[in-house]
């Protein structure tokens, strides 16, 4: 009889650690506080480190009908327009890494993710919130709530994979709820049939401006355009959710003026791009929220308890690696519960923490230090655009995240 695994969160992480664990073996057990599994958000790049997980699960063909792939990465003035550098994505990328460089509609990727999920046989069970959870030596106990029900399901291990706000990652570090950034992000997603020719493009983009960026690319095979305004806002002494209550109750004519007054230096291109943006679909509003660089193992696994993606390590969007990390974070998991009886689980959940946290804090540090970069002022800003201009392809490559040996 194969052992049982529980998991928390029915997101891009939690399905594919559903599915990896089931490839190992696992009977797979999923619960979805929601009532239907579905996925918020816009766009999402994936790098060759990601790909080639998913190659290797047998999902390339699959990823191919709905993704993009972007041929280039160009880095831009917000103000001039001037491309600072170019990094080459397409045939390079596969070339240099063994894997395509690829973009994606967050929920085009969680739909692929859930058919894969399903197709290796995944229990999935929707309008059930977990709890709490409780650990014993021979296993885990979860309590949760489905309706008027509070049913309990027992397995050899759980997977906490419920998000940024996880209340069962209270439960476990009792560190706190996440923190605002400072930093928002104005999210649009248009048809490209809709736009002007010359605003439409297969290529990625990222316009660095002075503590503000643009990131434009393609999705849905390059039928839509993904558009995120991030911006510093500060608001000290405003906790996370209260930053989230203020964002939720911004008018549409809020937003846009918002970005009119944000981009009024910006140069004729981008504007233009801002402004087809708002006649062709409403602007969404996301304050980001993250936690300090993880500090050890302890943060990723304890005992037959395992975090997984948003409630370990969530990041700020400037490495283009939230999705990529919990992608990850699964891959190792399955890896682990390969052949791994329930006496064992403790030991391999603490193998699996200590082959993922250093990575996780590496790529946490890096997108904070990625968004200091992208929205630099004064004498740093003209060193980054000089530096980009000099070697903007080899400082724009990250050889160690797309490596095969991560």
């Amino acid at each position: 009889m194969a052992e049982r695994l529980l998991i928390a969160g029915g997101g891009i992480g939690g399905l594919a650690a559903g599915f990896a664990a089931a490839q190992a073996g696992w009977d797979v057990q999923l619960f979805e506080r929601a009532p239907a599994f579905t996925e918020v958000g816009a766009g999402v790049q994936l790098g060759p480190n990601v790909t080639r997980i998913l190659n290797e699960w047998g999902l390339s063909d699959a990823l191919k009908e709905v993704a993009a792939f972007p041929e280039a990465l160009h880095a831009r003035s917000v103000t001039s327009g001037a491309v600072l550098s170019t990094l080459p994505l397409g045939a390079a990328m596969q070339a240099r890494y063994g894997a395509p460089y690829v973009s994606v509609h967050r929920a085009d990727l969680h739909a692929l993710l859930l058919q894969a999920a399903q197709n290796q046989g995944v229990v999935l069970q929707t309008n059930t919130t977990v709890l709490k959870a409780e650990q014993a030596l021979e296993g885990v106990t979860v309590h949760a709530q489905c309706g008027a029900m509070h049913p309990r399901y027992s397995g050899q291990a759980l997977v906490v994979a419920d998000g940024v706000w996880s209340p069962l990652r209270q439960q476990l570090l009792q560190d706190g709820p996440p923190t605002y950034s400072g930093h928002l992000a104005y999210r649009a997603l248009v048809p490209q049939a809709q736009l002007p020719q010359h605003l439409r493009t297969q290529d990625a983009t990222v316009w660095m401006g002075a503590l503000a960026h643009v990131v434009v690319y393609p999705v849905r095979g390059g039928d839509f355009l993904n558009v995120v305004y991030l911006v510093e806002a500060h608001a000290d002494g405003v906790d996370a959710e209260a930053i989230k209550s203020w964002t939720a109750h911004k008018t549409a004519a809020q937003t846009q003026q918002d970005l009119h007054t944000a981009l009024r230096d910006a140069c004729t291109p981008l504007r233009a791009l801002i402004d087809a943006c708002h006649g062709l679909g409403a602007w969404h509003l996301w304050p980001l929220c993250a936690r300090p660089p993880m500090q050890g193992a302890f943060q990723q696994a304890q005992g037959r308890m395992a975090l997984l993606g948003d409630a370990a390590h969530p990041m700020l969007p400037y490495l283009a690696q939230g999705a990529g990390m919990a992608i990850e974070d699964a891959a190792e998991l399955g890896a682990q519960l390969t052949q791994c009886t329930s006496t064992q689980v403790p030991q391999r959940l603490a193998a699996y923490a200590q082959a993922r946290w250093q990575r996780n804090a590496r790529v946490q540090a890096r997108a904070m230090r990625n968004g200091r970069i992208f929205h630099a002022t004064g004498p740093l800003r003209w060193g980054r655009d000089l530096g980009l201009r000099l070697a903007g392809a080899r400082l724009m490559d990250t050889p160690w995240l797309y490596g095969d040996n991560c």
